[in-house]
């Protein structure tokens, strides 16, 4: 097992704040540590706990909303010809559906494009943006796409086509200004107080302000399309912070009586149904069946789901996405297989920290979620590429140190096309530029990390004592909730615990069950993955643990354990 680095968020925090905040709130004093562990100001943690409506900005606060409003009116009115443009993704999946929607049930004349993953690639192009000219589209609505796409928004002009760009990934240089409205929260000149909205979060809002702008009510239009907001939120992996969080705590609530037939149907046959619904339940079961429309077959059918109010049409195209979704996986681990192949083959390996990898042949829609993989398993920034004929498509995951975007733009020259954030990007090459590229990302790599920054961290919200141990402790905690990226699940120290028993479990005893006891409290733990360490340890052995509380329901009793995240050998 790999010895990991625990950060600790704070350790500076002030015993007589603490207490302050507990007595404040009538919160336990763990649940006020790691409330301000994680930075929120102490007169906000009541809108931290509560996750208000009220708490929703004003979309006009963000530059070119109202103008992008504004249009949308008039093309209402004018009845035009709009199209939604969007991405084969679950972000721009759900953003498709939610906008095509909301202006069909105003009366618009709409419809939608998405791009074919394989033959088009991500992002506007001119022979699209040509065909729906010629169909008569007026009004171009991009949404979680469009930002980079400066030459194909001055197309669609000289074609008499107005672009609205509604975007949420990282801009460039040059933004298209030639565009009706650019609506994007990272805009750098863009002061709306919070960049981490998702594509989805970003049409979410443009609805708001299309709403407000025809005086309709805004909390029954929030109420509405909540639901197909919080599932492009959560799977995009943006921060569940400030909006995002209460968005996909009110989506959240909503999704456990789905009102679209094609989230009940998705929810049935992923296996979700008559369940309590968090965002893990909508990362690992229903986004990745929504997913793998785009992946293998066409993005279309996962917005139709989203679209139709048959159930038994929705129960139809569910089971079509979960078939699918079986053959992704698959494919997926054919290719993970392969990926580890060539890595076994690289004498070299070692001295790289960006892991690069191309192939003929890999699918496209694929190698992203295995570029993830191999990333989660090496803690090394992974690029897989798939190429033909000369060009390499790739996708790329990456470590917290290591910006990704900053780097393909630092090796632009060997690009012909990227996008995405610091942690996940796309990217266009000729595979003649293939060696030339990994030469570069590395050797930036060698500029910008350091030996410590390629070591897996675990990150500790604090130390907990025997008597944190508690079932109300435990349950007091889930006010935290939802948690995702940016507000992870609690993470806490257990120092010098001492095992009473230990025993391996479960398949090939991969797993490992131990009990510890800590100032005269004994409590159970699980440890998924921590097998070996029952050769290890035994009975009397001192540990550290890094944990999370959880409440353990067995036959109808409650319990809380102790989830290990790391093992540290005293």
């Amino acid at each position: 097992m790999v010895d990991k680095i625990w950060n600790y968020k704070n350790k500076t925090l002030k015993k007589d704040t603490i207490d302050e905040v507990s007595a404040m709130y009538k919160i336990p004093r763990l649940l006020a540590t790691v409330i301000l562990n994680r930075g929120i100001p102490k007169d906000d943690v009541k809108s931290f706990l509560t996750k208000s409506m009220r708490d929703i900005r004003n979309p006009r606060l963000m530059l070119d909303m109202e103008k992008a409003a504004k249009r949308i009116t008039a093309a209402l009115s004018k009845k035009e010809k709009t199209v939604i443009y969007g991405d084969y993704d679950v972000d721009g999946i759900t953003s498709t559906a939610l906008l095509y929607d909301f202006l069909s049930s105003l009366g618009a004349d709409v419809d939608y494009y998405i791009p074919d993953r394989k033959g088009e690639g991500y992002g506007i192009n001119i022979m699209a943006v040509n065909k729906l000219s010629r169909q008569g589209a007026k009004l171009l609505i991009t949404v979680d796409c469009g930002i980079t796409s400066i030459g194909e928004v001055e197309f669609a002009k000289l074609q008499g086509m107005d672009v609205i760009i509604t975007d949420h990934h990282t801009c460039k240089e040059r933004l298209p200004m030639a565009a009706a409205a650019i609506v994007n929260p990272k805009r750098p000149d863009c002061d709306y107080p919070f960049e981490g909205l998702a594509g989805v979060g970003v049409a979410f809002k443009l609805m708001l302000a299309v709403v407000m702008e025809l005086g309709l009510n805004t909390t029954e239009y929030f109420k509405k399309y909540v639901e197909i907001a919080t599932i492009g939120t959560i799977a995009d992996v943006v921060p569940l912070i400030d909006e995002n969080r209460i968005i996909v705590a009110k989506g959240l609530q909503a999704l456990q009586k789905p009102s679209l037939p094609g989230l009940r149907a998705i929810t049935e046959v992923a296996g979700a149904a008559d369940k309590p619904l968090d965002s893990s339940a909508v990362a690992f079961a229903i986004a990745p069946r929504l997913n793998a429309a785009g992946r293998l077959g066409t993005a279309k059918t996962a917005v139709e789901l989203l679209l139709t109010r048959d159930m038994n049409s929705a129960r139809k195209i569910a089971l079509q996405l979960d078939a699918e979704n079986k053959e992704r996986q698959a494919m997926e681990q054919q290719i993970y297989d392969e990926a580890i192949a060539l890595i076994a083959a690289d004498p070299n390996f070692s001295k790289k920290r960006v892991i690069v990898l191309a192939k003929e042949g890999w699918h496209q829609g694929v190698i992203g979620i295995v570029a993830s993989r191999i990333n989660d398993r090496f803690y090394k920034p992974c690029i897989l590429i798939s190429h033909s004929n000369g060009i390499g498509k790739g996708s790329g995951r990456s470590i917290p140190a290591f910006n990704l975007f900053d780097a393909l733009t630092h090796c632009d020259k060997y690009l012909t096309e990227f996008g995405g954030h610091a942690i996940a990007a796309g990217l266009n090459l000729n595979m003649s530029d293939f060696d030339d590229f990994v030469k570069e990302i590395n050797k930036y790599a060698d500029s910008v990390l350091n030996d410590s920054d390629m070591i897996p961290r675990v990150n500790i919200d604090c130390d907990i004592y025997g008597n944190d141990i508690t079932l109300d402790s435990a349950k007091f905690l889930s006010l935290l909730e939802p948690f995702g990226m940016g507000n992870e699940k609690p993470t806490f120290a257990l120092i010098g615990a001492e095992i009473t028993n230990i025993a391996p479990c479960g398949v090939e005893n991969k797993h490992l069950r131990v009990r510890v006891r800590k100032n005269g409290v004994c409590v159970n733990c699980i440890g998924f993955g921590f097998g070996p360490y029952a050769e290890e340890l035994g009975a009397g052995s001192v540990i550290d643990l890094a944990c999370q509380l959880r409440v353990n329901n067995y036959q109808g009793t409650e319990s809380v354990q102790l989830l290990i995240k790391d093992i540290k050998r005293k």
